[in-house]
């Protein structure tokens, strides 16, 4: 099967029929028919294996070494990387121990096995049942068991992302092929033959180890069927059982903790839950208890929560104090008040915290702003829980520790923000307006507009010349 992949894209393999169990090659391409009748008529010329490696086609396809050193060095590691599975890849010894990530090796082969099982199935449907009995019989009779097939089934077997997958194959090809043409007789199932007789990567069912040993229980019913046993079917795992909720022991064969034997014969046991707080018991009632769970005491067989904050068991800090549930307790912090406490609130602490005073059987907040305790001038009291804090008054501010009053600046003019030039611009188109507007009134005919507009010409005009009239407008502008 290594020599087959070398020369798949030059030949390709016929079906051995009347050759004397001999495989032939057609060469010139990889598409025909490949009946040996029409093989001739087609141009094609068939090659047995032995002769294979004379041909001139294997002459062309053979890779020649390049000269000089390093183009040669390149040349041998591509040549070796090259090379079929069983050539190279068994020369590193297999790893100790698969990583938690990775499938198990036996559970590799199987899904293999399955792979090529539905291979086998798919070139059936592919090549027989044309409705032509007679033509198949003659023609096709040798494609169950030939060559042909078996690598149209292995191209199929593996995904392209699948890397153990293929890794496994490579390994293992020689021993496929082996099979395939030698022990289906024998040993029909592929699975057993490879996967645990050949590879030893697998157990039969119920058994695990290198040596394939039987699981607690049998290997008929591996942990009395309730449970798991690990590594079952693989040369790996400790045979532990991992028993289903309610069952326990070596087997899986008694009930777990909190649960009884409701139901058991030869071959089946079955367990039911016990009464709440109960970790043994003979039935589901709760006067059933044989024994109980921590932080309950069977009493006349009953279990009865403890109240462990009644006695010396509960462990709660200074500041908390403890409060019991069933079958255990909790801790909780005590008040702000308080300085240990019995309970919860400020009544029930065992000493007042400071800031805080006792006024009957409570712990109250002492409000020091009741006395002279913020001295520094324009500073007030602000009482806190527990405490208290000096702020300055309103209309002041904190500046290097002291209280200063805050200054309040004055409220600008409406163009406190503009440039000179700005000014300058706005005068003018104000000036302007004023101005174009009388001028359209004069212009109507109406003898007393046409004088104040006269007048407030001559009159802006003095201003405008006069060396008062920027400041007296930027004053009016500014609102100053």
């Amino acid at each position: 099967m290594a020599r087959y992949h070398w020369l798949w894209r030059g030949l390709r393999p016929l079906d051995c029929r009347a050759g004397g169990g001999r495989t032939s090659y057609a060469a010139g391409g990889s598409s025909g028919v490949e009946e040996s009748g029409l093989v001739a008529s087609a141009g094609w010329r068939t090659l047995p294996m032995s002769s294979v490696y004379r041909s001139p086609a294997w002459e062309k396809m053979a890779p020649r070494a390049p000269r000089g050193l390093a183009p040669a060095l390149l040349w041998g590691l591509s040549l070796f990387l090259g090379l079929p599975g069983p050539v190279w890849v068994q020369l590193s010894p297999p790893p100790k121990s698969s990583s938690p990530t990775e499938p198990h090796p036996c559970h590799t082969c199987r899904g293999l096995v399955d792979s090529f099982n539905k291979g086998l199935e798919r070139t059936i449907r592919d090549n027989f049942g044309g409705g032509n009995t007679a033509w198949e019989e003659e023609k096709l009779s040798k494609y169950k068991d030939s060559e042909t097939r078996l690598v149209e089934v292995l191209e199929g077997v593996c995904s392209k992302s699948d890397f153990e997958c293929h890794r496994l194959l490579e390994l293992s090809e020689e021993l496929v092929e082996s099979w395939w043409f030698h022990k289906q007789q024998e040993a029909p199932d592929l699975f057993q033959w490879l996967c645990s007789d050949s590879l030893k990567l697998c157990c039969p069912s119920g058994t695990f180890g290198p040596s394939c040993l039987p699981c607690p229980g049998g290997a008929e019913r591996p942990c009395g069927g309730y449970g798991q046993c690990e590594g079952e079917g693989t040369r790996g795992g400790s045979g532990h059982c991992d028993c289903q909720a309610g069952y326990g022991g070596e087997a899986c064969g008694q009930c777990g903790l909190g649960y009884f034997e409701a139901e058991r014969n030869a071959s089946h046991l079955v367990c039911s839950a016990c009464f709440g707080p109960c970790a043994r018991c003979s039935g589901p009632e709760e006067s059933n208890c044989l024994q109980c769970k921590k932080g309950w005491a069977l009493h006349h067989l009953k279990c009865v929560d403890i109240d462990e904050c009644g006695t010396e068991r509960a462990s709660c800090g200074a500041d908390q104090f403890c409060v019991n549930t069933e079958g255990s307790y909790e801790c909780r912090d005590c008040a702000k008040a308080c300085l240990g406490c019995m309970g919860a609130g400020p009544g029930r602490c065992k000493k007042c915290s400071p800031g805080y005073q006792q006024v009957g059987s409570k712990c109250l907040d002492v409000d020091e702003c009741e006395m002279a305790v913020c001295p520094g001038e324009n500073e007030q009291c602000e009482n806190t829980e527990g405490s208290y804090r000096c702020v300055c008054a309103e209309g002041y501010k904190q500046t290097e520790g002291i209280c200063v009053k805050e200054q309040i600046p004055e409220s600008a003019g409406f163009f406190s923000e503009m440039t000179e030039d700005e000014l300058v611009v706005l005068q003018q188109m104000f000036f302007g307006v004023i101005i174009c507007a009388l001028a359209t009134l004069a212009a109507k005919g109406d003898l007393v507009f046409t004088a104040i507009f006269i007048g407030a010409v001559a009159a802006m005009t003095g201003y405008w010349l006069s060396e008062r009239s920027d400041r007296v407008l930027e004053g009016f502008i500014k609102g100053r």
